[in-house]
């Protein structure tokens, strides 16, 4: 059957819902470049007749305030997300993978116990940030990568656990059973079947992970003092200076937008899995 053509009104609709999608993106890099007076001009300045990198020098130069030391330069809070956001999905992705293997293949828990966890992520953050202040104080662990990290996990943990379990799920028990015929365990068969199969769900979960650990921010705040300062939080500490907030934004999101292209075909080989019936 050949493919259907593209028809004008959804070209139209497509392209809306491109430039819908793609203009914050546009404003925050041209607002990166332009000089102060342009930030909030009326009529605003869509391209700057006079761009300017003074914006960026934030990145190299130490932000001073009373709760910040030379440790919240901007670089180093790049530094400092991806400590925290690295180490908290690569613990998350393993955590959600072990618990996904055991619900999926040994109905570890029951449904009950699954539909508990995934209730973690209900939980407004704000509700449990104050508690989670003074139980990491006690336990030494405020303002520290370690504490970071921790709360980060116990956040994304139910996430990566029921995408991997969807991802498993396609996976047919019967490929497990055959290779257990031919002398592996359980376990080797899970991870040596199994795991490679859904290497692109894995890779997918991973990305999302860690988008959702590159941008928290209440958690970190309150986590965090003067020796741990993110992205997020650093963008915090210059509330209201729109043009370094824009470009600090712009700094911010390359890593995903590069990790991004670097996994597409392993994004492309997720989202289409189970799609063809067995």
């Amino acid at each position: 059957m050949p493919p259907r053509r593209l028809r004008w009104y959804n070209a139209l609709g497509l392209l809306v819902a491109l430039v819908f999608a793609l203009f914050p993106i546009f404003w925050m890099v041209s607002t990166s470049f332009k000089p102060m007076s342009e930030w909030s001009s009326i009529p605003p300045t869509w391209i700057s007749d006079n761009p300017t990198w003074g914006n960026y020098t934030p990145l190299f130069e130490t932000f001073k305030m009373s709760y910040v030391t030379a440790r919240g330069a901007g670089f180093r809070s790049i530094l400092d997300s991806f400590i925290c956001a690295g180490s908290s999905t690569l613990i998350s992705l393993a955590f959600g993978l072990c618990a996904a293997i055991g619900f999926a293949r040994y109905r570890a828990g029951g449904e009950r116990l699954a539909l508990a966890i995934l209730a973690v992520r209900v939980i407004p953050p704000v509700t449990i940030a104050i508690p989670m202040l003074f139980l990491f104080g006690e336990l030494g662990l405020r303002d520290t990568h370690i504490g970071v990290i921790l709360a980060n996990v116990a956040f994304t943990v139910p996430f990566s656990f029921w995408m991997l379990k969807s991802f498993i799920d396609e996976v047919p028990v019967t490929i497990e059973e055959a290779g257990m015929m031919d002398g592996l365990s359980r376990w080797r068969a899970s991870f040596q079947i199994t795991v490679p199969l859904i290497r692109g769900g894995l890779f997918a979960t991973g990305l999302f992970v860690f988008i959702l650990n590159w941008n928290e921010f209440l958690i970190t705040m309150t986590l965090t003092d003067k020796t741990v300062v993110t992205i997020p939080v650093y963008l915090h500490h210059h509330a209201g200076i729109f043009g370094v907030q824009a470009a600090l934004a712009t700094v911010s999101a390359l890593p995903i937008v590069v990790l991004g292209f670097l996994i597409q075909r392993h994004l492309a080989r997720a989202f289409t899995l189970g799609a063809i019936k067995r």
